[in-house]
């Protein structure tokens, strides 16, 4: 996919808001290169931002806990929790029946996604924009690992011009 969502531009150095736990096994996994970068989103990267926090607000049993879209690819956490619609059923003053509620599977949500951010990408102009096929997923098991699942997303626009799809523009 050409690259659409937006650039990754340098913002200096010194600049480390993000949260780090650094694999003493792996240094460089975790933390930033030493000039930081942030994502700067163009239209279609504002739709693709919008369409994941969309997901929220349609599916009310999952949670976006960290995310991050990326020149012509996203990365995100996303949490499937059932229990949450027994928890708004219970607060819920017009007695949302969580039992009416179907789950959908991670592959449906991103399907979803998909398909939306697609059809508003289309409708912004941009004809020839398309997802690659499928998705890549990991479960992740412990707290360990999801901080440094969280760090990666947060640092990946300082490792953009080194990610496998990275292409340089001109």
């Amino acid at each position: 996919m050409e690259c659409c969502f937006g650039d990754v531009v340098p913002v200096g150095t010194g600049r480390d808001l993000s949260v780090h736990n650094p694999d003493e096994n792996n240094p460089d996994e975790n933390n930033p290169d030493e000039n930081e970068s942030e994502m700067i989103l163009n239209e279609y990267g504002i739709i693709a931002n919008n369409q994941l926090q969309w997901l929220e607000i349609q599916y009310p049993y999952i949670e976006l806990h960290s995310y991050i879209v990326m020149p012509n690819h996203i990365h995100a956490i996303i949490e499937i929790d059932s229990l949450k619609l027994n928890l708004i059923s219970k607060n819920d003053t017009d007695q949302l029946n969580s039992e009416d509620i179907k789950i959908k599977s991670l592959s449906e949500i991103m399907g979803a996604y998909k398909t939306t951010s697609s059809k508003l990408i289309h409708q912004a102009d941009y004809g020839t924009f398309a997802w690659h096929r499928s998705f890549h997923d990991h479960i992740i098991r412990d707290e360990k690992a999801y901080q440094n699942i969280v760090n990666y997303i947060a640092n990946n626009p300082n490792r953009w011009n080194k990610d496998k799809f990275y292409k340089k523009t001109v």
